[in-house]
Parts: structure tokens; sequence; C-alpha cells
């Protein structure tokens, strides 16, 4: 038995189908399929969730990821992880980071390395921790 895939999945509070928009706008991302509490078999919806995502996969590239909205009253944790974009070119990653820093916050600039690349850290507006890497160098 061989792994084929390790995939994130993030969870946000309720501003799940505003970030599906966000990084198709500036990651790329293809919608695979989304499902919201209401279409959940069964009716065993959470009161207030009817409209929020309950799972949603995205592709990018070769790769996909997954979301969801936390059900209302559950706590949202994301500590500890961060989600990293390995990209071919300089400026395909200029371009994703400044589209996923509008309105959060760069933690760390893109900047040349001693490992020969290009890296740089930023929380999303949704509160989602990106770490860019591109082996092309800033000049």
């Amino acid at each position: 038995m061989a792994i084929t895939q390790i995939n994130p999945y993030i969870n946000f509070a309720g501003d799940a189908a505003e970030a599906i928009e966000h990084y198709k706008q500036h990651l790329g991302a293809e919608v695979v399929s989304v499902m919201r509490w209401r279409d959940m078999p069964g009716g065993d919806c959470p009161p207030g969730a009817e409209d929020r995502v309950m799972h949603a996969c995205l592709r990018v590239g070769d790769q996909q990821f997954m979301l969801s909205d936390v059900p209302p009253g559950r706590a949202l944790t994301r500590e500890g992880a961060s989600v990293v974009v390995n990209v071919e070119d300089l400026e395909t990653t200029e371009r994703c980071f400044k589209g996923l820093a509008e309105g959060g916050e760069v933690t760390m600039a893109l900047h040349s390395t001693f490992w020969g690349a290009t890296f740089g850290m930023l929380n999303d507006r949704f509160g989602v921790s990106w770490m860019f890497n591109c082996d092309e160098q800033r000049g």
C-alpha cells in the first residue's frame, strides 16, 4: 500500500464561499465540487448552517485542496499549519503572493534565500497561513 497524496483541508468560520472565489481569482483554482450543509442527506443540517459550505474541493495544477465552513458554534483554530505553494516562475509567485496578501498580512516578504529560492509567508484575509517557494531567485 502506498500513499498517493496528502491534501490540505482548510476550515472557515462561515466565509468558505468567499474564500473559494478569492482562490479562484488569485491562485487560478478550479472548483471540482461544492456541497452546502443544506444538501446533506437525511436533513442533518445544523441550524444556521444551511448556506455554509459543508465540503468543497479545489484544484490548482495537478494538486487538490479541500475546505469547509465549521458549523455555527464550533471554534475555529488554525495554529500550527501552513499551506506551502511551490511555484515554477517568479512572475507567478509574485502575482499569487500579492493577490492572497490583499486584506491579509505579509509575515515575511518575498526575498532571495540562502537555499537558492525566493520565499515568503503571509496570512490571507481569512486567516489562512501560506508559504510561497520559487526556485527562481529575485534579482
